[in-house]
């Protein structure tokens, strides 16, 4: 059998500015649905070559949602000595205003970088 070659994939399409707005806004919102990490994650994989603006609101909601769930369990662990019962809806009331912060911002056009969060994925 000979040695066929395939011919190379088609290029890949840039999204236009409402379609990367909408994008990088769904990358913070989404999470609020209870997907967590996994909406920002499967936009940044989707669209991380086709806009770096998207790319970059999925990377900071991604990294801040893990944070969160560190948050969370070291809140859950801290609620032996009863301060995790305080500190959980700290992170939880302050989880959602940011998320709406970020997604409110990325829907604008600006780029919005989460406070107290540590960047896992760069």
């Amino acid at each position: 059998m000979e040695n066929q070659q395939l011919p190379p994939p088609p290029p890949v399409q840039p999204l236009n500015p409402q379609d990367e707005r909408t994008w990088a806004m769904l990358a913070h919102l989404l999470a609020l649905t209870g997907a967590g990490f996994i909406a920002p994650l499967i936009i940044w994989l989707i669209y991380k070559d086709r806009s770096a603006y998207v790319s970059y609101h999925a990377k900071e909601s991604l990294n801040f949602q893990i944070t969160i769930i560190i948050a969370g369990f070291v809140c859950f662990l801290l609620m032996i000595v009863l301060v995790g019962l305080l500190l959980i809806w700290v992170v939880g009331i302050g989880a959602l205003v940011l998320t709406v912060v970020a997604g409110v911002k990325a829907n604008n056009g600006e780029y919005y970088r989460y406070p107290l969060t540590i960047r896992f994925i760069s």
